[in-house]
Parts: structure tokens; sequence; C-alpha cells
């Protein structure tokens, strides 16, 4: 009778109370956890799994943000230096010339042209949009001191009431190089220089660089010209040929022009200069009362008032050494007429001149590396010539990219 109800029990339909009910597996001592969840809401929510899946989530996410921004860096500096290689290298057209013809020579390419503007003047330009152009040639006077008297405002400076000059008798410069000064790693344009030798000085400045390479040629072939262009673009060497040179009176007389790009006060324009002189003077030269004297009177020319941008500045020295500073606030003019030059101070002392001389043509830090470099250019088309030949000469026009 048992064994017949225990029959009739298993073989009784589940009901309803049965169905609910949840079979939780069991575990021994010996048996593995497993990590399969038994069904309930509460087991499913392992919030340090869920903290981990989420940090999870997040740095693959950034690893992925930052791989695509440095990609698109590298992509676009890579794009960037192709574009500056492919402009640099511009394509060679054919051409239908006789291979005799001196266009076709391994030199033709580094040839220079004048261009001329409008009314027919000679001009170079300087690859400036504010300061465009610069006039190939200068016709400047002999200036002479001016007459001063002590400013109101600073008993030391002293303020020009009458400029003696002679316009009749003008000395025709030449232009040899020009180029941009910047400052600062973001590279800010303060201002267009260009370096002018008097025509007629040209010749001694030819046969001293030309007998420093070689005491019997009149002129350079390639490869004493590639050795002179490599002293003068040397720190020690070049300083030490310029020096020399200056302080024989070659070139005997000799400007260089500036030409703001931005406007610009005189004091901001005396500061670099100071500056660039007393690096180049010497502890010796600075210490000398009769130097002191001429810093001062150098420093007292400066004390003005603002310069607008594509106003002239030119810094004359003559034989001498002397040196005559020039201002021309009128409009602006592309040709090199004498127009409303002015002088605005001179300063006697030569080692003033050469010192700031040297500070755009020699050295370990100029103040602008374009300058020199189209400098070094102009006189290496100068030597390539036989002496007192520089009629003819195409002065050297400055990379735009500059």
């Amino acid at each position: 009778m048992f064994r017949h109800s225990t029959v009739r029990q298993l073989a009784r339909p589940p009901t309803a109370a049965n169905s609910l009910r949840v079979q939780v597996p069991r575990r021994t001592l010996f048996s593995r956890r497993s990590e399969r969840s038994s069904g309930r809401a509460v087991e499913n929510l392992n919030l340090r799994r869920l903290s981990q899946q989420s940090e999870e989530y997040h740095r693959n996410r950034r690893i992925f943000l930052w791989s695509g921004v440095v990609a698109g860096v590298i992509s676009s500096i890579y794009t960037a230096w192709k574009l500056k290689v492919a402009l640099s290298n511009p394509a060679k057209l054919d051409t239908s010339l006789p291979s005799s013809d001196p266009l076709l020579a391994p030199s033709a390419a580094d040839r220079k042209v004048i261009v001329h503007d409008e009314e027919g003047r000679e001009i170079v330009p300087t690859g400036n949009s504010t300061v465009p152009t610069f006039p190939r040639t200068l016709n400047l006077p002999s200036y002479t001191s001016p007459i001063t008297t002590p400013s109101p405002t600073s008993p030391h400076a002293l303020t020009t009431t009458q400029t003696i000059t002679t316009p009749s008798g003008t000395t025709e410069y030449t232009l040899v190089g020009l180029g941009l000064r910047t400052v600062t790693f973001l590279n800010l344009q303060v201002y267009v220089v260009g370096y002018y030798v008097a025509t007629s000085d040209i010749a001694a400045l030819q046969n001293a660089l030309t007998k420093k390479v070689n005491p019997i040629a009149t002129t350079l072939v390639p490869s004493e010209r590639e050795q002179l262009s490599a002293a003068l673009l040397d720190p020690a060497e070049g300083e030490r040929t310029w020096d020399e040179l200056l302080a024989a009176g070659v070139p005997a007389r000799s400007a260089f022009r500036v030409v703001p790009v931005r406007d610009t006060d005189f004091h901001h324009l005396r500061d670099g200069f100071v500056r660039a002189v007393q690096a180049r003077a010497g502890a010796e030269t600075m210490a000398d009362d009769a130097f002191g004297e001429a810093m001062r009177q150098f420093r007292a020319v400066f004390s003005r008032g603002s310069v607008p941008k594509r106003k002239e500045l030119l810094l004359v020295r003559d034989e001498t050494g002397r040196l005559s500073i020039t201002y021309n606030g009128g409009s602006y003019k592309n040709d090199g007429r004498f127009g409303g030059r002015q002088l605005i101070g001179i300063v006697e002392d030569e080692r003033l001149s050469r010192a700031l001389w040297l500070n755009y043509l020699a050295g370990k830090k100029v103040a602008s590396e374009p300058a020199r470099k189209s400098i070094v250019e102009g006189i290496m088309e100068f030597v390539e010539r036989p002496v007192g030949t520089v009629a003819s000469q195409v002065v050297p026009v400055v990379d735009a990219k500059a």
C-alpha cells in the first residue's frame, strides 16, 4: 500500500506551488565556485565588475580619441612639409633654346632680374606685403652736423633746429642685399633693412675681398667664391673680416635703410640699436669715456616720438666712420630721391658705427639672418666680375619666403 501511494504521488502532475520552487545548487567544501548566476536579480548586480567595465570603456575611448588627434597632427605636418618641398622645387619646363645659349649655363638659374616700377625706376622686391620694394639705388647728400639745442622736455636730449645739407652734391649708393628683421620665437616682423654701398666705393670692397682669398687675382672662380662665402658666413671669421675692413675704411661710404613694417617708436628702435652696440663694442671700449659720450649722443638722437610703418630711417657711415642718422616722415616712396629726409643727429666716434654695422654683417647672432645671407650673395656677384666693373651689377632679389 505504501508503495502504491508513493507511485501515485510521483505520477501526480506538478501544482502551482511546486512550479514556483527554485532549485538552488548546493556547494560542498571542495566544489569550485561557479561564476554563473543562480537567476536571482540581486546576484546580477556585481558592482565591481560594472566599475571595471566602465573604466575599461572610458580608457579605450580616450586612447581612440588621442590616437585620432596624434594622427591628425602628424598628417597635417607631413602634408605641409610635402607642400613646402613641392613649392621650393618648381617644375622645369622644356625649352627650345640651343645648348650654346647663355641662359642655359649652369649659373643661369642664379642670375637675378631687375624689376622696374611704373615710372621706370629700378626696384627690388622685398617679399613683404607692407614694404613691397626697395630702391636699387639711393642718391644721398654729404650730411654735415646739424645745429642743435637742448630739448625742453629732457636736458640731455638734443633737438634739431636747422639742418645743413648739400642736396646738389649727392652720391649714388647701390643696394647690396636686404632682409626682414624678426623678434621672439613667434618671428614677429619688425622692419625691412637694406645695405647700400656707395657705387664708386664698390671697387675697393671688391679688391679687398678678392685679395683676401687670392692675392694675385682680379676676380674669383666658383671654388674661391665658395671659400669667401663660407668665411663671411662663419661667425668668428666673418666678424674678424668685416671688423678689419670697416676699421680700414672699406667700404668708405655705406648705409643701412630701415623701414618698419608695423607702427613703432624711436625708443624701441634705440633700445635694439644700443643693445647691439654694447654686445659688439666689448668691455674695454664701453669703459672708455669718449665712447660713453658717443653712446649718450646716440641715445639723445632717438629721444623722439612714434615711427609709423613704411617710414624711412637711414643710418649713413662716411669715409671717417662718422654716423649720420636721417628720418623721412613724409609720404612713402619707392624711389631713392632726396625727398623729405631730415638729418636728426650725428655721432662722430667711428667705433660706434662699426659696432652697429657688425650687428648686421657678421657674428654668431645678427639682427637679420636673411639680410646677412642676401648681403653675402650680393658680394659674391661683386667678386665674380673684374674689379671696377660693377656698373652692370644686378642686385640680388630676396627670396619671397623670407
